[in-house]
């Protein structure tokens, strides 16, 4: 009887523990942020907790060993990718400018992280595996695997890791070791960094466990602390004598986008940390139908113009047979295809729309949607034609324009007023321009050439514009775009002009994009100058014709993602090809990563081995901020950089998902 009390009490334990982890509020955007480099987690260790698909994030990270700004970002619920740029001012660098001044600042490095949640939290702990500074230097190169359960406001975390995670005085001999001998040895890292080292991964004669917890004490406080396995002795890094194989933290959460934190590791140094993420999700809310402000006077047709163009889609035609009525549309707004049929339906609805709909549906006088053939257009009759569109789209905002780890300083920006202004000459007859103010800036002082120019200085000679940002109104752009659709699902564009900060030139660019298909393709060609360093209309002597071949792909499904292969003739001369995947989401969010692989060698490239980055299109305060990041800006690989191309306008009439 004693016996089956206590098995009666075991199973009522069992069911409560189930029970508080169903409630558990310790695996949420709230109460989990960012470590010290940028990875969800503690205060140096990771865990496996993840943000949701589309979260984003940036961690300011200081202490007297290392100083850390790293931009995070989640693909997916699964996927967390990061990378940093660290200064390390104790490992002091000197360079001097033609022996007439030497600048002394700290040492520079850049990274990449990734993180995998293999396993969500259920019964059971989630899991997940990841990479720290990993195709980099190596300064942080290490390897975890890492499990996480909560219960109520305490989250518990227990791993194991390898490199720099693995500097613990409580080690155990490497468990993959007993798979192949190969994985005792862990060798260093190339010294021109960029190059995957895949014989290092989870490699070395021993790993250290790691763990450590996090408890919420109420909304605005988070209590942490963990067993910090970071790598002290026989590390790059100089970090004082351990003193203890702990360290705690404390964190102030200011809203749900903003949080202060301080720690004391392994009870040596205090570091601070600041932190800031963002939850698309929570912010952007899915588009609803908005109700025109109609008249009892008004007729059907009246209505349903009104309640399209409420809706963010302009109506160019009417037209109407026995069985159909006809629309011919245009939309710059809306990222998704189904999004807008939604639309047409309900303002047809509302507006006592009986027929059958037909439409064509256009962007910049582009033909993206074709339903409407010649047999309807021969027997129906227009209802309603609008003008042609005549004049001018404006828009002014305050821009920060970043350039991080020059050799001169670790941080130099501007704070640019820009205009843009586009006229509209004709529906696909566009002049666009951008013009610049540099209201404040602290690129005076950039005076280091590039280390490496080869084969032709297309990028790398950045800082002579940037110095010259001071010099009054900037010319950015000064561009002609005309577009046709000769043919179903065949599109055109010519361009010519000021197409960016560094190029002028004229080309065109054709494609094959059918909307109810997941690929496209196409080829572009621009003949291109070099501007000169003023940001007026002079040029330097550096002319070339770059082409490339283009094609895309939307994968829906388990796994969304969409992709874009490059193969051509790039602007230094060099010949390659470049892969880019990128995530896009109903919000505007777009997140994506890209490498380009030419025929210029990893010794010729230099610093880098080859041209890689990521590029990103987050909300910050209401606007979209799309920016691009390489970590070193060199020539091979360089693109002529855009204002839009054919596939940027077309794919709002695809599908997201």
């Amino acid at each position: 009887m004693l016996l089956k009390k206590k098995e009666a009490g075991n199973k009522k334990f069992f069911f409560v523990l189930i029970f508080l982890t169903f409630l558990s509020s310790a695996d949420s955007f709230d109460n989990n942020l960012y470590n010290n480099h940028g990875i969800v987690g503690l205060i140096n260790i990771p865990t496996a907790r993840s943000y949701d698909e589309g979260v984003h994030g940036v961690t300011i990270y200081d202490s007297d060993i290392d100083q850390k700004i790293t931009l995070t970002s989640n693909p997916y619920d699964w996927l967390e990718a990061s990378f940093f740029y660290v200064n390390i001012p104790s490992i002091e660098l000197c360079r001097a400018y033609f022996d007439v001044r030497t600048y002394c600042q700290g040492f520079k490095d850049k990274g990449f992280n990734l993180k995998l949640r293999i396993k969500q939290e259920g019964i059971f702990p989630a899991i997940a595996i990841g990479f720290m500074d990993f195709a980099g230097t190596g300064k942080y190169s290490s390897e975890y695997i890492v499990s996480s359960y909560g219960v109520g406001k305490l989250d518990m975390h227990f791993g194991m890791g390898w490199g720099a995670l693995g500097g613990s005085s409580e080690k155990i001999k490497n468990p993959f070791g007993y798979i192949s001998d190969s994985f005792y040895s862990r060798g260093g890292y190339a010294s021109l960094g960029g190059q995957l080292n895949f014989s290092n991964f989870f490699s070395g004669q021993e790993a250290a466990p790691f763990y450590g917890i996090s408890y919420s004490f109420n909304k605005n406080v988070l209590f942490q602390i963990e067993k910090d396995t970071i790598l002290v002795d026989g590390g790059s890094l100089p970090y004082p004598d351990r003193e203890s194989d702990y360290t705690i933290g404390l964190n102030y959460l200011i809203n749900d986008n903003f949080s202060l934190g301080f720690s004391y590791e392994k009870g040596g140094y205090s570091s601070l940390k600041f932190l800031y993420k963002n939850n698309p999700k929570r912010s952007f809310k899915k588009y609803e139908y908005q109700q025109a402000d109609t008249s009892i006077n008004d007729d059907k047709y009246t209505k349903l113009i009104k309640n399209l163009e409420e809706n963010g889609i302009g109506v160019n035609k009417i037209s109407e047979t026995s069985r159909f009525l006809g629309l011919e549309l245009t939309q710059f707004i809306h990222p998704d295809l189904n999004l807008v049929e939604e639309i047409i339906s309900q303002a047809s609805r509302d507006a006592g729309i009986k027929k059958d709909i037909k439409k064509d549906l256009k962007i910049t006088d582009l033909k993206a949607v074709s339903e409407i053939d010649e047999a309807f257009e021969r027997s129906a009759r227009t209802i309603y034609e609008r003008q042609q569109y005549r004049g001018v789209n404006t828009s002014s905002n305050i821009r920060f324009r970043p350039f991080v780890a020059s050799r001169e300083e670790f941080f130099k920006g501007a704070v640019l007023a820009e205009n843009d202004t586009e006229f509209v000459i004709r529906e696909n007859l566009f002049f666009n321009t951008n013009l610049k103010y540099s209201l404040a800036d602290n690129f005076d002082d950039l005076i280091f050439p590039p280390v490496d120019t080869f084969p032709a200085q297309v990028r790398s000679d950045v800082k002579q514009y940037l110095k010259n940002m001071d010099q009054g109104i900037l010319v950015g752009r000064a561009q002609i775009d005309y577009h046709l659709t000769p043919k179903t699902n065949h599109h055109l564009m010519f361009t010519g002009g000021i197409l960016e900060d560094m190029f002028s030139g004229y080309g065109a660019e054709y494609l094959y994009f059918k909307p109810n298909s997941n690929y496209s393709y196409g080829i572009e060609a621009f003949k291109v100058k070099k501007r000169d360093y003023n940001w007026g209309f002079g040029h330097l002597d550096y002319e070339n014709i770059t082409m490339t071949a283009n094609l895309y792909y939307r994968n829906y499904g388990l796994i969304p993602f969409d992709m874009k292969i490059s193969a051509g003739e790039y602007l230094a001369g060099d010949i390659g090809s470049t892969i880019e995947f990128s995530r896009t989401f109903q919000s505007g969010v777009r997140f994506g990563a890209f490498a380009t692989f030419t025929d210029v060698s990893s010794e010729d490239f230099g610093e880098g081995s080859f041209d890689k980055g990521i590029f990103f299109n987050i909300p910050i305060y209401g606007n979209l901020i799309n920016y691009t990041w390489r970590p070193l800006t060199k020539d091979p690989g360089a693109k002529l950089i855009r204002h839009h191309n054919l596939n940027d306008l077309l794919v709002k009439f695809r599908p997201l998902d």
